[in-house]
């Protein structure tokens, strides 16, 4: 409902103003004030949409309450009541802001139709900030889709530069020269944190967040002036203060080392999934660099030819040589007499190898962690063994389940639904693949990230629709599936090198 406050020193006037607008606007609150200083007031408290000022009244003019109360209030619209020897009034008033005027003594249609110019002009206004706000809205989420399929294509595949230069101009990012990740480990049942530890991160602006998988949360971090670890440990304090006040037991978070470009970022994901494996220490975050290094002994080499050869082996299927290969490094740890703990926390880190490997493939395995510390070597041999064959069965579920046409339900359904906010983990319920696996496929099997085929959809229909002049552009940017004109100009000028307006021009033969 729209309010309005009457102003005049005459209570006839009032009570027959307010009459009127009653008749002729039953919808309206109606409140009265007899001066100027009473105007002021109620303007603070009462919070009119429109004022109907009187004047000349004692005191406190109308002219000196208008000005106020804009200074307080400045959306707040005026219509000057006078009469025909104070005209000279209504000028400063409207150059004040007032909206109109009306003159004493009025008739009842001029009244009735100067108000309503003005009511209709407040209701438009809110009907434009209403959509505005739901485009902020939309506009968003959109973002932060974007966000975590940027994420997750940055860490297992790739993203193309112009959504990742756009997002982070319009994320507020402060700098992109050097970057590191971080693992957060959320226990089970704490998912819906999820969302406090955005928003820790988004008010750094220098972060975005990856996707919530199988109880890990990737964080890719933006050096900002700090030194590397001030700003890993001021992060990981904040998340883990916020987190633990619900839960304390189960959080954990690995940081990677810091890299000089996002091309080397996966290494420093390994880097910090490596990190974040062994969650027994006194500490809830490790950084990376801090994990002792093996010597050069047998174990260091077992290792080292394990790793080696390790993608080749599951690409090829030959889980038989990898679990060898695991059998042999656990046998020279427990030769060179290295404590149980610290030689279970290196096989682990082997076997967070592997599972990197295989979600870099697209398969949706458990992430290999020891539900106990292993008190003696035939222990961590049989769990090891139980971890390693969840990830092969896991494996073997996936090519055996694996459809021919899946490339072509996912194509179909991005040109179909183009319009819609499609992420990957829309596409992920839709063939019922992981996200991880539909970004490898889609740039494996069609040279193409699963964006840029969106976005391509997108500006197709956006050419076809710039033929039609009646469409606007705003019209247009909503259809096709962005939410703000700016950021749809900017989408379309990357991939056409010219602006909307400008392909409509010159498709429509109109010249400056």
């Amino acid at each position: 409902m729209i309010k309005i406050l009457i102003v005049d020193d005459e209570q006839i006037e009032r009570e027959g103003m307010e009459a009127i607008l009653n008749r002729a606007f039953p919808d309206l609150i109606v409140e009265q004030a007899n001066n100027g200083n009473r105007a002021v007031e109620l303007a603070a408290s009462f919070k009119p949409d429109l004022v109907l000022m009187d004047i000349q009244m004692p005191g406190m003019n109308g002219l000196e309450a208008v000005e106020q109360i804009l200074a307080d209030f400045p959306h707040i619209k005026f219509i000057m009541v006078t009469a025909y020897d104070t005209f000279n009034y209504v000028q400063s008033a409207l150059k004040l802001g007032a909206k109109d005027y009306i003159l004493k003594p009025s008739k009842v249609s001029e009244i009735r139709a100067t108000v309503g110019k003005v009511l209709n002009e407040i209701e438009n206004e809110r009907e434009q900030q209403a959509a505005s706000s739901l485009q902020r809205e939309m506009m968003q989420k959109t973002l932060a889709l974007v966000e975590t399929d940027v994420v997750t294509q940055l860490l297992f595949d790739h993203v193309h530069e112009v959504h990742l230069n756009m997002l982070i101009e319009m994320l507020d990012i402060q700098s992109t020269s050097q970057v590191f990740v971080m693992n957060v480990i959320v226990p089970e049942g704490m998912e819906h944190l999820y969302s406090r530890i955005k928003e820790k991160v988004r008010k750094t602006k220098s972060g975005w967040m990856g996707a919530l998988y199988d109880g890990q949360l990737p964080i890719i971090i933006f050096r900002n002036g700090q030194s590397f670890r001030a700003q890993a440990t001021s992060l990981a304090r904040d998340i883990l203060f916020e987190v633990t006040k619900e839960q304390k037991s189960g959080w954990f978070i690995g940081i990677g080392d810091d890299c000089n470009s996002l091309e080397k970022i996966r290494q420093s994901y390994q880097e910090a999934i490596i990190a974040s494996s062994n969650k027994t220490l006194p500490v809830k975050y490790r950084f990376y660099q801090d994990i002792p290094v093996l010597n050069e002994t047998g174990s260091w080499q077992q290792a080292k030819y394990l790793k080696k050869d390790l993608t080749d082996h599951i690409r090829l299927g030959q889980w038989d040589q990898i679990k060898s290969n695991l059998s042999h490094l656990i046998q020279a740890y427990e030769m060179e007499g290295i404590e149980i703990q610290q030689a279970q926390q290196y096989v682990l880190e082997s076997l967070w190898s592997i599972w990197s490997i295989i979600s870099d493939l697209g398969i949706g395995a458990a992430t290999p962690i020891y539900h106990y510390q292993a008190s003696n070597y035939r222990q961590l041999r049989f769990e090891t063994a139980n971890l390693l064959a969840e990830m092969k069965e896991s494996y073997d579920q996936h090519y055996t389940s694996l459809e021919a046409d899946t490339i072509y339900r996912i194509k179909q359904f991005i040109m179909e639904n183009s319009q819609q906010n499609i992420s990957l983990e829309t596409l992920s319920n839709k063939v019922g693949l992981s996200p991880i696996y539909i970004s490898k496929m889609f740039k494996e099997k069609l040279g193409i990230n699963y964006i840029d085929f969106l976005t391509e959809c997108r500006i197709e229909k956006a050419k076809k629709m710039l033929a039609e002049p009646d469409k606007s552009i705003k019209e247009i940017t909503i259809e096709v599936g962005y939410h703000e004109p700016n950021y749809f100009s900017k989408v379309f000028k990357k991939m056409c090198n010219v602006t909307p307006r400008e392909y409509r021009k010159t498709l429509l033969g109109i010249k400056d």
